[in-house]
């Protein structure tokens, strides 16, 4: 039986990916601390600190397969932390090089650097499904650039956008979302060795060069000062996330609605049963949609509990720290989950371009009231062009008909518009605005790569 949906055998593939699962799997992370702890004893016999036959000797030692993991559970159970356990059974692997393990470091130095690998691994998973979603989004937008549809605000129909408008906003989202992971690498991908208070004084001397050294054994960046109690950069990730789960939360909810009967207007993939209803044999539920908007408010919440844990008490936080157990790793499963939903229903998204048109012929011209005040405008001024329309479309409202057909019968308009301006004006394919040019243009910065 597992505890949350992300360790479940029922319901972890819906939630997650088994690539991210196993970056941040026991075993990934175990392995990453002894990597961790001989990348130190590398950077430390390359800055005379320690025996260089020592480091290779805890470099040829080390060894996940020899470790007693009943035992280490055991023990990280009785401390609080897995490191000293860790550390006990990694001195008896090496022998007599074994009192070099671990010289200078303290616990936090070792997890806080597995977490960054972690993040590392898991960031550059979240940075190709993000290229994969902006590529099926830049081919919905181009594909649907022109195709008419009514834009909604309050739920109601407001003027006439094109899908591809529609879709070219969600890309902008995510390219936005690729522009902030990049710049985020910097800040965030950086080792963490400082030593029992973060003054690196075990070390004297050689404390900073050691630091250099581990950090670029292990191709991670060289942190300014020390971040023991510093949580910025963990939590700018997982916010980040809740960025990029918020965008597909949006996307999702976009994607129900216009999947509804009363819509119909586009359908996640058919896969036979995908969808279906114990009960109800016609339904096509919108799963995957379900499943994003489900992701971004998992993560939502643990972007609050990071941002909470970054209150910390002096040098060595008192609980806090341990707070980013729980919300990183389910943080970067769920956001992995929600992007594989979003490649898969967005990549194989059905368009009814005949139902979106249909929809838009719904309110017999009113979608378009705007286009037909502003033409008549220059000849009546504003307000008197504001007040025929309102007529106009009380008329339709009331009595029924068409805009075109209310207008026409209206002599003050017929003065300055004839049918054929009317029936112009109120087409709305014909009122897009600049909605195919702002897709060009995302598509544009797409393509750049910004």
């Amino acid at each position: 039986m597992a505890a949350t949906v992300i360790d479940s055998p029922l319901f972890r593939d819906a939630f997650g990916t088994p690539a991210m699962r196993e970056v941040f799997s026991d075993r990934a992370l175990i392995q990453r601390y002894i990597a961790v702890e001989v990348a130190l004893a590398k950077a430390e016999a390359a800055c005379g600190v320690i025996p260089a036959e020592a480091a290779e000797a805890i470099a040829r030692g080390c060894s996940f397969e020899g470790l007693d993991l009943d035992r280490l559970r055991q023990e990280t159970d009785n401390v609080g932390y897995p490191i000293l356990p860790l550390v006990h059974q990694l001195v008896h692997q090496c022998g007599e090089a074994g009192r070099y393990v671990h010289w200078g470091a303290t616990t936090q130095d070792i997890m806080d650097t597995a977490t960054v690998l972690q993040v590392r691994a898991g960031l550059e998973i979240v940075e190709a499904d993000l290229a994969a979603l902006r590529a099926i989004l830049a081919d919905l937008s181009a594909r649907y650039r022109d195709t008419p549809m009514a834009g909604r605000t309050h739920l109601q129909q407001a003027l006439p956008v094109t899908f591809g408008y529609k879709t070219s906003i969600w890309l902008a989202m995510i390219d936005r979302h690729a522009v902030r992971l990049a710049q985020l690498k910097p800040r965030v991908l950086v080792g963490q060795f400082a030593g029992a208070a973060g003054t690196l004084a075990s070390l004297g001397a050689a404390g900073l060069h050691v630091q250099e050294a581990f950090c670029r054994e292990l191709g991670l960046g060289v942190p300014a000062s020390t971040w023991h109690v510093a949580r910025d950069g963990f939590a700018e990730t997982v916010n980040l996330l809740a960025l990029i789960t918020g965008s597909l939360g949006k996307i999702a909810l976009d994607i129900m609605i216009m999947a509804s009967t009363e819509f119909g207007e586009v359908t996640e993939p058919f896969v036979t049963g995908r969808g279906a209803s114990s009960t109800m044999p016609q339904k096509r539920n919108p799963i995957s949609s379900e499943l994003m908007l489900a992701a971004a408010k998992g993560v939502r919440q643990q972007a609050g509990l990071m941002l909470d844990a970054m209150v910390q008490d002096f040098e060595r936080a008192t609980g806090p720290w341990h707070a980013e157990w729980m919300a990183i790793p389910e943080s970067f499963v769920l956001t992995a989950g929600a992007l594989h939903q979003a490649r898969f229903a967005l990549g194989g998204l059905i368009v009814d371009e005949a139902r979106m048109r249909g929809n838009l012929g719904l309110s017999r011209g009113l979608i378009v009231a705007e286009a037909v005040m502003m033409a008549l405008a220059p000849h009546t001024g504003r307000q008197r062009a504001h007040d025929l329309v309102y007529a106009a479309c009380r008329v339709v409202n009331e009595r029924g008909g068409s805009l075109a057909e209310a207008l026409t019968a209206m002599p003050e308009v017929t003065a300055h518009l004839d049918r054929a301006a009317i029936d112009r004006l109120t087409d709305p394919a014909n009122y897009l605005g600049a909605a195919p040019d702002m897709v060009d243009r995302v598509l544009a910065g797409t393509a750049r790569g910004t």
